[in-house]
Parts: C-alpha cells; structure tokens; sequence
C-alpha cells in the first residue's frame, strides 16, 4: 500500500471514529402506517395526502430548487438571521450537545458550529433525519471540516429521536427545529411535538426554533406560487411519487397545483385540483378513488405565526423565552427558549 493510501484510510478512519449513527426506524411498521394514511387521506370527504411524499429523490431537488427561488423567502431569510446571532446564541447557550430535528444537509446549522469552534470542546452534534442516505452525507461533509465535532446521528422520526434522548444526556442540551416545520402541524400536533421537545431537555437546556411569521397576503401567495412554476412541479410530483410506490395511475395532465393563503388560520393551504372527473386507482392498495371536477386534495398546511402569541404559547409549556431574534422586514424569527 502507498504512504498516500495509507494516509487517506487512516484520515477515513478518524473521521469514522467521531460518527455514530442509530437506525430507529421500523421498516415494515413505517410501510404500514404510510400506506394507511394514503388510504384514509384518499377516502376522507375533504381529502389530504401527508406532505413526507413530496421527497422522493425528484421532490427533493425540486425543493432545493425552491429554496433558491426570488419569491421563497423563509430560506434565506432564516439564514440570514442565524448568519447575523449565532456567536450571540452560542455565548449564550454553552451547550455541549446540539440536536437537530429534520437535520437535511445541515446547511444552516453551519453557522452555529462556526460560531462554536472550539469554545464548547468536544460538542455532540445530534442530527435527525428519516434518510439515512442524507443524514451519512451530510455528517461525513461536516467531520472533514469541524475537527472537533462528534456525531451522534439518529435516522428516526422526530418522536422516535426525542423519546430515545429523553433518556440520555451528554451534557447540557439545545434542540433546534428549523425552517418553520412546525408550521406543516396543525395545533393539536403542535402540541403532541412540544410535549415531546421539553420531555428530552433538562431544566437548563435549550430549545431553538424557527417560524414564519405573518406578513401581506401578497408576499405569502408569492412565495408558494412561484412564477417559475417550481412550486407547482414539486406538488404535482406526489402524485408520480404515489404511482410508483403503490402501482397507481394518477395522470399528472389532470391536476392542477393551487396554494392559497387562508387568513382565518393563517396558514398558506397547497391543494391539488382534479381537471375534470376521474377515476384513480392504487393497485398495491387495493384502492379506487373518484374525483369530481374541481375537486381538492390537501397536500400541505404552512402556518404563519404571530410573535407574541407565539413567546407565549411556548412560556405555557415552560418554554421559558431567553431571546427573540428577527430580521430587517420581521419576516422570520427565530426564538431562542430556556426549559
């Protein structure tokens, strides 16, 4: 073997030593319950199917592609935002164990370990992620370029992370949910998740979390109705998504994409609408559905939240709030809580 060989396996091999990965994920019990929700999704009089089937390999780039468009500004902006406080936020927090719940890339979360190089030596990254695949990429990117950084990941789902780390602690703790996720729940999920976030902290950890917040109509319709038609291609996708993994025959031709704003609930509603009637059918289902001209199927809700009621909604769940951080236009904040 060659002095070169042998020092790039002995570089992977130390790298590969700061990386643990715990597959939680239940194979077969996922399969069941996703075929479920598509079956009573479908069979329901206003129908919805879940969002998780927008990420397939294709819906996945094409919300890549989102995030850069000129109208989508919750990336960006929460960027921004991290880009401007995360030295303020890791002063603050000392922690010696970050989670990170739908870690993805782990883009973002960059500029906190930035901020954090070698002030909380060693610090326990935790990211979480239902692909095992982007959760291996993304941690072996981040060991080749934070030294210091052990990883702990966990391919899980959000209640299966936080239910193992309940019970487990390195140290003390922030848990970071980003990107305004916790606005795909409707209130009464809302509230089954931030049970689940203060069950896996300690009095004296933290919890990070990103929302979007109300701004004009205007800005919000933009933003899910790109003028590109990115947004259109990612919500039509589920349907190609559903075809190849339950053998069905939804025809793409036949649907239109609509996000609408509606301002009773604040919350930016995506809908698929059926062209005309149709008969559709999921072979490995067993299912036949019938849709009527016009007829709607949900595929995502994105709540926009007020501040205040948002600090105060967390403060009752002894989400105790240490710093709010905005930008510019208070398009985004980010809310930075002590348990």
């Amino acid at each position: 073997m060659s002095t070169f060989s042998q020092s790039a396996n002995y570089h992977q091999d130390s790298l590969q030593a700061r990386l643990e990965i715990d597959y939680l994920l239940d194979a077969q019990a996922i399969e069941k319950d996703d075929q479920q929700d598509v079956i009573n999704g479908l069979n329901k009089a206003n129908k919805s199917l879940p969002a998780r089937y927008f990420y397939d390999s294709k819906g996945s780039q094409l919300f890549e592609d989102i995030c850069q468009l000129p109208e989508y500004y919750p990336t960006r902006t929460e960027a921004s935002i991290l880009e401007q406080y995360a030295p303020k936020i890791v002063q603050q927090t000392q922690v010696n164990e970050l989670v990170e719940l739908g870690s993805g890339s782990s883009l973002k979360t960059r500029y906190l370990l930035d901020a954090d190089q070698g002030l909380n030596a060693p610090l326990y990254y935790v990211p979480v992620d239902v692909s095992g695949g982007i959760l291996q990429e993304s941690a072996n990117n981040l060991l080749a370029d934070y030294p210091q950084l052990k990883i702990q990941g966990k391919v899980a789902t959000y209640s299966q992370a936080l239910r193992q780390l309940s019970g487990r602690f390195l140290g003390r703790r922030i848990i970071v949910f980003l990107g305004s996720s916790i606005g795909n729940f409707n209130p009464r999920e809302c509230d089954r998740f931030i049970d689940r976030v203060t069950s896996a902290l300690n009095p004296g950890d933290y919890f990070l979390l990103g929302i979007d917040l109300q701004k004009p109509v205007e800005i919000l319709t933009a933003a899910y109705n790109d003028s590109q038609g990115v947004t259109a291609a990612f919500n039509l996708n589920m349907l190609q998504h559903l075809n190849h993994r339950f053998a069905g025959n939804f025809n793409l031709d036949l649907f239109k994409h609509q996000a609408i704003y509606n301002q009773t609930e604040h919350q930016i509603e995506m809908y698929l609408i059926s062209q005309q009637a149709q008969t559709v059918t999921l072979a490995s289902l067993d299912l036949t559905i019938e849709l009527q001209p016009g007829e709607r199927i949900l595929t995502e809700i994105s709540r926009k939240f007020n501040l205040a009621k948002m600090e105060n909604y967390l403060s009752d769940r002894n989400l105790n709030l240490i710093q709010t951080y905005t930008d510019s236009q208070q398009w985004f904040g980010l809310l930075l809580c002590q348990f």
